[in-house]
């Protein structure tokens, strides 16, 4: 089994009740979510400025994620194009019971940069 990327994840949350079903399992909506909001961060930081999600490339579920799990999106950038950046997002648990580290989850998510009128613009063109 493979460790956690280094470095700081881009978001850090614990799995509540609210966001489980009657089993206790997270909701892949919500994980989803979470994932979303660490990717934009991370493109927010790349674009220097706004931008939006366009696509979810590819979702890949590996294991489920129980309530009080602690969970990390760790995030690295993929391909930069003209008005787009592809960003990878990794999540991980730490598992409440018994702090073992996992894999659960891991997306390809595309954000576009967008000036204040929410139209396209240039990654490298800075923010209005």
């Amino acid at each position: 089994m493979s460790a956690p990327p280094t470095g700081v994840p881009s978001i850090r949350t614990v799995a509540m009740p609210a966001d489980a079903n009657p089993n206790g399992d997270i909701f892949g909506g919500w994980l989803m979510a979470q994932m979303d909001v660490a990717g934009g961060t991370h493109a927010f930081g790349v674009a220097g400025g706004r931008v939006v999600t366009v696509a979810v490339d590819a979702m890949s579920f590996h294991l489920p994620v129980q309530i009080g799990d602690q969970v990390s999106c760790y995030c690295t950038t993929g391909r930069i194009g003209t008005t787009s950046i592809s960003v990878k997002v990794e999540t991980w648990v730490k598992r409440r019971h018994d702090g073992r580290e996992e894999k659960v989850t891991e997306g390809q998510f595309t954000f576009v940069a967008i000036d204040q009128d929410g139209c396209p613009r240039s990654v490298t063109q800075p923010a209005d």
